[in-house]
């Protein structure tokens, strides 16, 4: 038996606004998804403690502050002094068009726009993470 893909949705920073966040976590977990979610204003070692201890296979961050292009690096940056590069990254949210080559340079898998579909997420996400053949217990 095949375990479940593990995602990590979080919100970092001050932005309180998770209805997108939360509407998108349980569209995950509809898709048969395991989805731990953070709740809301996590700072980058909280979100990055938080990947590693519950050994996700992606982190994705919602974004409606504008901060996405400080915030997401750091994140990204610590996974990574974790031993936790193989862990993926997506984006959600309002992110402009001009900032989305910075955010894939720095290691960000995937960014979603507003109005992108979670069947699109979820079938992007499925299409990346190869979780082998069978589950070790």
């Amino acid at each position: 038996m095949l375990r479940k893909i593990r995602i990590l949705m979080a919100k970092v920073g001050l932005d309180g606004h998770d209805v997108g966040a939360r509407v998108v976590a349980r569209g995950l977990l509809e898709a048969g998804m395991e989805v731990v979610y953070t709740g809301i204003r996590r700072t980058p070692e909280q979100i990055a403690r938080i990947a590693v201890d519950e050994d996700v296979d992606v982190v994705g961050i919602s974004s409606l502050s504008g901060a996405h292009g400080v915030l997401v690096p750091k994140v990204r940056a610590l996974l990574n002094e974790a031993g936790a590069s193989d862990i993926k990254m997506i984006v959600g949210g309002v992110i402009p068009q001009e900032d989305i080559p910075d955010l894939l340079a720095i290691g960000v898998s995937k960014v979603f726009l507003s109005g992108t579909s979670v069947a699109e997420i979820a079938e992007y996400i499925q299409a990346e993470i190869d979780l082998g053949t069978e589950a070790s217990l």
